[in-house]
């Protein structure tokens, strides 16, 4: 087969197959040629094509068209097909087919060579249609090219300063090691610390705490604060010197604390006012003379054993300042004890407060706090402060260190003796009230260094608030009621102190009392029922009997209105009690100025005017009638007179003139219906009186209330 058999025209295999040179002919050198795309080539040769198709024609447009797309965007090049056609040689092309004339894909080509050329044709035709779509592929997304090279260029500026800060840090690191070493205590340094020199300097400073007129507070922050590493140095690397400096601040301060707290203690017994001794407590000694029955006057010097008043104006001023002993002794200022309590517990938590915050800042135990405020003998077993402390303590070496009663100690002295001698209930619960409420200062303060004290305080206190009030209610129900007894039914000064006693207590209850004290006012209440009924055995009537009792609940209500909502479910018994007490009064003192007719109704008429219990008669009604036709505007006028004076509250005694005149206006209505109805009771009608006058002189009296 030659060369030009036509079946291989050397164009068409310009981007398939580029047969090497023969052997026997050496290698053309031809000069590097541009590169040069298969697809350009392919679409010249149909454009130089002699037969056209219509889609020849357009596919040479469209070939036009996209050249010059190529050319804006890759430049512009051409490709001479004559130029290619020459330079490739055929030699020799014989020779290699016969070689491979066995190869199948060989003979197949050369068998189907047009559908070989036609397939190749498609071929290159999607193939150049799968490049136009990449190209515009890559025109679209042009600019998003364009955005990821300036991002790219960005984290490269960023990297770069990245690598620079590093190596500032790589320079920072090198310089601060050469400080380091600078720095680092030779070992001469570090023995001194040590062996006692930085110890023994801070243990002097700890000694200037004890001359007079120190402030301990700004010695602390502004002189042993500097010297804090230094001690938690020792710490770590001389336990030894270490336990000496924690054992020589618990000893210094100890004293010092208790010394002070001892010294305050003494200048505010100076101030105390005495209220509240075992005499001051009705009947709760039989061999005493009781204070309150010698009469009010005596009563008004002691009224604040049982009259809270402003008492409670502690409650409002519980964080204020302590007081100042030498400005109260200089102004003569007497106070309550539970004033004197709240100054000295508002020391010791301020006290306390600074010096908690202190350790643990200096020397990183909490437990030394413990150690300063309370006797190291008993702190153990109050606070479970650490054994190792306690082992220490037994070293010969820290015997000289030993401390004495911490100023906990000091105040608990002081309290126990206190409260053995103390018999006022009001201070007693006011005593609770400010333990709760330093307790919640504390809690707000998160500081937990007297959660233990104040705990222990409260089981001081409640137990002997109770005490007292047994001896309390002891009294009532043991005192002599002929000897207390007072000829009159106005309020029973006693009464009067003990309701005022239950308001204060229901006050306080409600306060901070946690319910605790709900059993004990209802025995209180008990104790004053038991002591009303006593006294009023003693009048000879039972009108003044009921009188008395009217008076006394009448008192209870107008003293239990004072504290307020807490003691509605009190005030309410009292108010049911007063109601029966009025509506006995009232029968009686009508059945005095009015007892004949009184009589008659009860006996003859019913109150629904139509049945009677005994059938009346002429001789029965006219001495009813003619009697109280003679004398009702004295009786009314002597009525009124009475209940005026017996009365003590004008609101009680304006009610039960009302409760009177209204039931006496309805018993003789009943009378005089009672006449209408009797035979011959007609001769009775200019002798009865008509109800217009007993109203309109009813409502005389009414407008003088």
């Amino acid at each position: 087969m030659s060369s030009s058999g036509g079946r291989f025209p050397p164009h068409t295999h310009t981007h398939h197959y580029f047969p090497l040179p023969p052997p026997d002919h050496p290698p053309t050198h031809q000069p590097p040629r541009r590169p040069i795309s298969p697809h350009r080539h392919r679409y010249r040769r149909r454009r130089s094509s002699g037969s056209r198709s219509s889609r020849g024609t357009k596919n040479s447009c469209m070939a036009g068209v996209q050249e010059r797309q190529y050319e804006e965007f890759f430049g512009g090049f051409y490709f001479d097909e004559d130029a290619l056609s020459k330079d490739i040689s055929l030699d020799g092309l014989d020779k290699e087919l016969e070689e491979h004339k066995n190869y199948d894909v060989l003979i197949s080509i050369l068998t189907n060579g047009e559908k070989q050329r036609d397939m190749a044709t498609m071929v290159e035709g999607n193939l150049g249609h799968i490049e136009q779509d990449l190209i515009q592929d890559y025109i679209k997304d042009n600019d998003s090219l364009v955005l990821l090279h300036d991002q790219i260029h960005d984290c490269d500026i960023v990297l770069s300063q990245i690598g620079s800060l590093l190596s500032g840090f790589q320079l920072a690191e090198t310089k601060l090691a050469a400080f380091v070493e600078e720095i680092v205590a030779p070992p001469g340094l570090v023995n001194a610390i040590i062996d006692g020199e930085v110890s023994a300097y801070v243990i002097g400073i700890f000694s200037s705490m004890r001359k007079p007129g120190t402030n301990i507070q700004i010695l602390q922050q502004n002189l042993l604060q500097k010297y804090r590493h230094l001690v938690l140095f020792l710490k770590e690397h001389g336990i030894e010197k270490y336990n000496d400096v924690c054992a020589a601040y618990v000893d210094k301060m100890n004293k010092v604390l208790s010394e002070d707290f001892r010294v305050y203690l003494e200048a505010l017994e100076s101030l105390k006012l005495d209220i509240g001794v075992s005499t001051d407590v009705i009947g709760y000694d039989a061999n005493v003379v009781d204070l309150i029955p010698r009469g009010r006057e005596q009563l008004r010097n002691h009224r604040f054993m049982f009259s809270l008043g402003e008492r409670s104006n502690i409650l409002k001023e519980i964080d204020q300042p302590g007081l100042v002993p030498c400005i109260s002794e200089a102004n003569s200022l007497k106070y309550p004890y539970e004033v004197i309590f709240r100054s000295l517990q508002k020391l010791l938590m301020d006290t306390a407060s600074s010096e908690y915050i202190f350790i643990k800042a200096f020397f990183r135990d909490e437990s030394m706090f413990y150690r300063v405020f309370e006797d190291h003998l008993i702190g153990q077993s109050i606070y479970g402060f650490d054994q190792l402390w306690l082992k220490q303590l037994d070293n010969p070496t820290c015997q000289h260190h030993r401390g004495g009663p911490g100023p906990v100690a000091v105040i608990d002295e002081n309290m126990k003796l206190t409260l053995a001698n103390s018999h006022d209930a009001i201070c007693l619960m006011l005593m609770i009230c400010i333990t709760k409420k330093h307790q919640l200062v504390m809690s707000n303060r998160r500081l937990p260094c007297l959660d233990t004290y104040l705990d222990k305080a409260l089981i001081y206190l409640w137990p002997r608030f109770k005490t007292v009030f047994d001896m309390y209610i002891q009294s009532l129900y043991q005192c002599d009621a002929k000897m207390l007894w007072v000829d009159g039914t106005h309020p029973h000064h006693i009464v009067r102190c003990y309701m005022e006693f239950t308001a204060s207590l229901i006050q306080l209850n409600a306060e901070c009392g946690d319910g605790q004290l709900d059993m004990s006012l209802k025995r209180l209440r008990l104790a004053v029922d038991d002591l009303l009924v006593r006294f009023a055995e003693k009048f000879a009537t039972q009108k003044l009997k009921h009188l008395f009792l009217l008076n006394n609940c009448d008192m209870a209500i107008s003293i239990l209105k004072e504290a307020g909502e807490e003691a509605k479910e009190l005030r309410r018994y009292f108010e049911e009690k007063l109601e029966s007490n009025l509506v006995s009064f009232v029968d009686e003192l009508l059945m005095e100025y009015f007892g004949d007719l009184i009589k008659f109704v009860k006996n003859h008429i019913s109150e629904d005017l139509i049945s009677y219990t005994e059938c009346p008669n002429i001789a029965d009604v006219e001495p009813v009638v003619k009697n109280f036709a003679v004398k009702w505007r004295t009786a009314l006028e002597l009525m009124h007179n009475e209940v005026v004076t017996c009365c003590s509250n004008f609101v009680s005694g304006m009610a039960i003139l009302k409760a009177a005149m209204a039931q006496l206006l309805n018993d003789y209505n009943r009378l005089s219906e009672c006449v209408k109805m009797i035979p011959g009771g007609s001769s009775l009608n200019r002798n009865l009186v008509s109800i217009t006058s007993i109203s309109y002189e009813i409502r005389k009296y009414s407008r003088t209330l």
